[in-house]
């Protein structure tokens, strides 16, 4: 991923998909991010003259084809996903704009840290701002490699899951709008380092296709 914000406690996860991705905003330590650094990070490249800037351009035929399939994923459980489906997630969403953040949760726990709650706040504030409101986004939760594959699974979901809900109750934002996945520790931000703390963050991704004109 090129981005990052760690979301956790002991535990944590990403939101958006745990993916290498090329088109992030990277920031790193404990701090809280702002509304205007999430916007930046998730603002599609801006096309002039038919040329995208920083960004090759996308065959329609592939662009038609994840709309298709995001349109299967919208709406659904977390948990509902099948490993193929989160998988695809992945695959489409690696070259999508996207933002780590580090959002901390109470130890085997879903609820967020109060210490953690302004950068969700800043989340349900650029999601909702003109530039990014009506896209689909993908919140992906991730944690490090500590403890077994079932328990980090299910953290990561759970964690995706609270976000979301605190989205769509706090902001109004279509649940429709934000696909939850969780990945556990199957994709670790340092593959060198999968125990280290920076392996937890929870990940967004703007899915929509379309991009922004000059």
């Amino acid at each position: 991923m090129t981005s990052y914000l760690r979301l956790y406690g002991l535990k944590a996860i990403t939101l958006g998909a745990a993916l290498s991705m090329t088109a992030g905003l990277a920031i790193a330590g404990d701090n809280n991010v702002t509304a205007d650094q999430i916007i930046h990070a998730l603002q599609p490249k801006p096309v002039t003259r038919g040329l995208s800037i920083g960004a090759p351009q996308v065959d329609p035929s592939v662009k038609a084809k994840e709309i298709s399939f995001l349109q299967t994923v919208r709406g659904r459980k977390t948990r509902s996903l099948s490993l193929g489906e989160r998988e695809e997630i992945a695959e489409i969403a690696a070259t999508k704009p996207n933002i780590d953040l580090d959002i901390q949760f109470d130890y085997n726990s879903d609820k967020i840290t109060q210490t953690s709650m302004p950068s969700v706040q800043a989340l349900g504030q650029a999601l909702t701002n003109a530039n990014l409101k009506g896209s689909t986004f993908v919140v992906a939760g991730h944690t490090d490699a500590i403890g077994g594959d079932a328990y980090n699974q299910d953290l990561s979901e759970r964690r995706a899951e609270t976000i979301k809900r605190y989205l769509t109750e706090k902001y109004g934002i279509a649940g429709t709008d934000l696909v939850t996945v969780g990945y556990g520790k199957t994709k670790p931000k340092d593959p060198n380092a999968p125990m280290d703390p920076i392996n937890r963050r929870v990940q967004v991704v703007n899915m929509d296709t379309k991009t922004a004109s000059k």
